[in-house]
């Protein structure tokens, strides 16, 4: 599947070859639910967070250039990922919540989600210095559509840090680039790894990115759906673990590195850490959560947390220069916030919310998982490398510890 990028960039794309045959076949690399990497629950149709009826995705995707960095032309690794919540015909807000386990970053519109409870509009993750013109492009966007309810919503935009691989500080992200991504959101399978947001990302010091993955409830705990995508860039690799597997210990090399000389060298390909080291765990993590089930605000930010023990599970430990930032929202009782004097809503009982939090921290897991396996070894700005996840070795070490 050929990353859906916006109409100004394409051309360029095409000219440079920019668009690799890693990219291409990205989606074809098995997910951890088809390698069975074992972290339970029971999975949606899709695995993924639009498994949750009425929730669409889109990105965004640019990639051009290649070799030393000049800021303002590139190279350029990053792009847009849009998530919302009842898709983009609908200005129907949802009840959500957010939470953060460490705040070395930003997730704007969070004071009035606090206030109000409600979520307006989508959910936009870019990189760190892409957030104002994302947030301005979804204002003009909702206001176009008559969203006249959006001019006092706030829009919700995330942010991971993507200034390794690429031009950060060329502020290449455009409003018509965040308009895309809207535009292009539909239900059905997620392109995971190297697109959108996750493009240029890192995540255990391997190539990181978008991943999604969802859980579905039994019947008799309610049938609901959960589903989660993560934009991953964060984490030290000697803690990364899958399913209780010390990976990062097993495969401890393949980190990044810079490649030496220029075309026609001798030296060329050969790849040096220039004394890269990662192991404060910089960097951060984008999660959202969507879910079916009659929750409120409340309970929402209480789901919302619970995604920190996935980080954990996974090697993560909200270290300080870590942006971890998580929202929650439910798509059920539509039309809460229209004034019709007095609402009736519907609410899972709190006695009942146990598997709720289960099936979060699962489809967390997966979803961190599932952006590593998608994700393919990217070269970016100054000969930067980062190298995928080698799914042979991954599975040599599952199977090591009988797992």
């Amino acid at each position: 599947m050929i990353h859906r990028s916006s109409l100004r960039h394409l051309a360029l794309l095409l000219l440079l070859g920019a668009i690799s045959t890693g990219t291409l076949l990205a989606q074809a690399r098995p997910r951890a639910r088809e390698l069975g990497i074992p972290i339970g629950g029971t999975a949606g149709a899709l695995d993924a967070i639009t498994d949750v009826a009425g929730v669409e995705v889109g990105h965004t995707t640019l990639i051009s250039g290649e070799g030393k960095l000049v800021v303002g032309k590139g190279p350029i690794r990053t792009g847009v990922t849009a998530i919302l919540p009842r898709g983009k015909t609908s200005d129907d807000p949802v009840f959500s919540a957010w939470w953060t386990l460490n705040g070395n970053g930003e997730m704007t519109g969070t004071h009035w989600l606090d206030e109000s409870g409600f979520l307006w509009g989508p959910v936009m993750i870019t990189n760190t210095q892409s957030v104002g013109v994302v947030r301005d492009a979804v204002i003009d966007w909702a206001v176009k559509k008559g969203w006249n309810d959006f001019l006092f919503a706030l829009p919700v935009v995330a942010e991971t840090w993507d200034g390794g691989l690429s031009d950060i500080d060329g502020f290449h992200v455009t409003r018509e680039d965040a308009v895309h991504a809207l535009e292009s959101a539909r239900g059905g399978p997620v392109t995971e790894g190297n697109v959108g947001g996750g493009t240029g990302m890192v995540c255990h010091q391997f190539k990181g990115g978008i991943g999604t993955a969802s859980r579905r409830l039994s019947v008799k705990e309610g049938g609901y759906t959960v589903g989660v995508l993560v934009q991953c860039n964060y984490g030290a690799r000697r803690r990364l673990s899958i399913a209780g597997v010390p990976v990062g210990q097993e495969i401890d090399d393949l980190r990044p590195c810079w490649l030496n000389g220029s075309p026609g060298d001798s030296s060329r390909g050969k790849c040096s850490d220039g004394g890269y080291k990662n192991e404060r765990g910089s960097g951060s993590i984008i999660i959202v959560i969507a879910t079916d089930a009659p929750l409120l605000p409340h309970q929402l930010q209480r789901v919302a947390r619970r995604a920190a023990l996935a980080v954990g599970r996974m090697g993560g430990l909200g270290e300080d220069s870590s942006g971890d930032i998580f929202i929650a929202f439910s798509t059920a009782n539509a039309k809460a916030s229209v004034d019709t004097g007095t609402v009736k809503l519907t609410m899972l009982p709190n006695d009942r919310i146990n598997p709720m939090f289960e099936a979060t921290v699962q489809a967390t897991e997966e979803a961190i998982v599932n952006a590593l396996l998608a994700a393919e070894t990217m070269t970016g700005a100054d000969g930067f490398r980062v190298y995928a996840l080698p799914r042979d070795r991954l599975m040599t070490a599952m199977k090591k510890y009988g797992r």
